[in-house]
């Protein structure tokens, strides 16, 4: 057993399975009392079944941690209260929040509908919003916690089919930053990941969308970050000691970040900042712009997915 998290205590959700479970059995070996919150769900969010999280339990257990299992959904604002009063309720107090649970549903935009879109939303990022709103109730009266949740590169760059899901995990970064600053002064850290990581929910992503994607541009980048790896594996394990670290005592200072964790790789996420930028004393019209603009803001220009010549 480490001493790194030892006296605290953590909820992980989605931590019956892939990146959560890692999570939650390094905090548990690091000394941490874990809740671990798993609905038990499928990829796509249906079903339920108490057997994951009971596991992650029974894994920690085993290894001599402390752990406790929840099954609430954190995508209900009564159930996410329940979550960290089980937290409470159990070992006494809430330091560590980790907001990981997530599903997928993927789809195009044209044939995304509405309740795809609005269930991954409510899982991700009100879900995110939920945990953290109860958690920080608690942990202001304390003085002090860490509040980690899980971002996506699909979020910061833009994936082909994951309107529902970019969208989600772009706004828990804008949350976090807000955030950041709201709690930040309590002693309470808010910072967020995004994993590349091997999971359930990545081996969903068909053929045809990794093709798809690969032809917008967007994987190659992807893979131009994979050839710096020390190993090809990304493996979900691989997120759990900087999401550690970000807990422990020696991340007192970092708040408000984003970063990025794939294999052997953390990488700090910059705040978007103007790259070129033009100005006028008087209002802009639209044949000046359309004269400046080829030569100043959009020269190298990036177009993830260009007009497919027809055949």
């Amino acid at each position: 057993m480490g001493i790194r998290l030892k006296g605290k205590v953590g909820v992980v959700t989605g931590a019956g399975r892939g990146i959560g479970r890692g999570i939650a059995m390094l905090m548990a070996a690091e000394g941490a009392a874990v809740v671990v919150n798993d609905l038990g769900v499928q990829v796509d969010g249906r079903g339920q079944d108490t057997s994951a999280a009971d596991e992650t339990v029974a894994a920690i257990v085993a290894a001599g941690g402390a752990a406790v299992a929840s099954y609430d959904s954190v995508a209900d604002f009564a159930a996410a209260e329940r979550i960290i009063a089980t937290a409470i309720q159990t070992f006494g107090r809430i330091d560590i929040l980790v907001n990981n649970a997530g599903i997928l549903r993927d789809r195009m935009i044209f044939n995304l509908s509405e309740e795809e879109f609005d269930s991954v939303v409510a899982v991700h990022l009100k879900g995110t919003f939920n945990c953290s709103r109860h958690a920080a109730v608690r942990m202001r009266k304390q003085k002090g916690g860490r509040i980690i949740s899980m971002s996506s590169t699909s979020g910061l760059y833009g994936n082909t089919g994951q309107a529902n899901y970019g969208a989600a995990k772009d706004g828990i970064a804008g949350f976090t930053r807000v955030v950041s600053r709201d709690l930040g002064r309590y002693g309470i850290t808010v910072n967020a990941i995004a994993p590349a990581a091997a999971t359930r929910m990545t081996a969903t992503v068909g053929d045809a969308a990794r093709q798809a994607r690969a032809r917008s541009g967007v994987a190659s980048m992807g893979a131009e970050a994979r050839q710096l790896l020390p190993r090809p594996q990304r493996e979900a394990d691989d997120v759990a000691p900087f999401a550690t670290y970000l807990a422990s005592d020696a991340a007192a200072g970092i708040n408000g970040q984003i970063f990025v964790v794939m294999g052997g790789i953390i990488s700090l996420v910059n705040y978007p900042a103007p790259v070129r930028t033009i100005t006028k004393a008087t209002r802009w019209r639209p044949e000046e712009i359309a004269a400046l603009f080829p030569s100043t803001l959009g020269m190298d220009l990036f177009n993830p997915a260009p007009t497919q010549e027809k055949t």
